[in-house]
């Protein structure tokens, strides 16, 4: 009984694991607005109704997309963010680590783009369904700030990460739309770009600039309420 118990679990995760896989190959291949669920449960060999069973729609899967792709960010950052201790280092890491996990799903994210930056759609990464994929990445550029020996005002310190990860989509939307060979523009604005990061968020704690620091706050934290 013991083995049939811790066996189910298993078969049951991999056919979550499977139908997800095989929704990302058609999506890839068909488009995202071509593959339909039965399409999806048919290529995976499983009923429509266990497919739904595990998906409720095609949004959900991209959400499990979304779910997977941070997990292996989370995973990719490790050695830098174990390694390193000052700001530019953990963050350029971070970045590049983003990149590496996403470059090989860059043909269907040129595709699925349109459906992704639609305002009202469940898949916008602003969205509430998108929320938890949303927060994970955020606590990993909270990672990067918190874990590095930055000396910054508290308040800013508190909502760096979020600003972090816009900067972060910025990137993102760079690379959907790179085709350089390998994205090897994107690497370029990470390199080129990080400095600059670094430079700026240094300097909010000189006197001059503390006062801009404190109304950059002030805003995010109006538009946020």
């Amino acid at each position: 009984m013991a083995n049939v118990t811790e066996t189910k679990p298993v078969k049951s995760e991999q056919t979550r694991a499977l139908i997800v896989e095989t929704a990302l190959r058609l999506f890839r291949e068909r488009g995202y607005e071509a593959t339909t669920m039965r399409a999806i449960a048919k290529e995976a060999g499983v009923s429509v109704g266990n497919a739904y069973y595990y998906f409720g729609s095609k949004e959900e899967l991209i959400q499990a997309y979304y779910d997977e792709l941070q997990e292996e960010h989370v995973k990719a950052c490790r050695a830098v963010l174990a390694r390193e201790r000052d700001f530019a280092p953990r963050l350029l890491g971070v970045l590049k680590a983003r990149v590496d996990t996403m470059v090989p799903y860059h043909q269907f994210a040129g595709k699925f783009f349109k459906f992704a930056a639609e305002p009202t759609s469940p898949l916008n990464p602003f969205s509430a369904e998108s929320g938890p994929a949303r927060s994970a990445a955020v606590a990993i550029y909270r990672e990067v700030v918190d874990g590095s020996t930055l000396k910054i005002d508290p308040e800013f310190r508190q909502e760096l990460p979020e600003l972090l990860w816009l900067y972060s989509m910025g990137i993102v939307l760079y690379w959907v739309h790179d085709s350089s060979p390998g994205c090897r523009k994107t690497y370029l604005l990470i390199e080129r770009t990080v400095p600059l990061v670094n430079r700026m968020v240094t300097m909010s704690r000189l006197p001059g600039f503390k006062s801009v620091t404190r109304e950059l706050v002030s805003v995010i934290r109006d538009v946020r309420a």
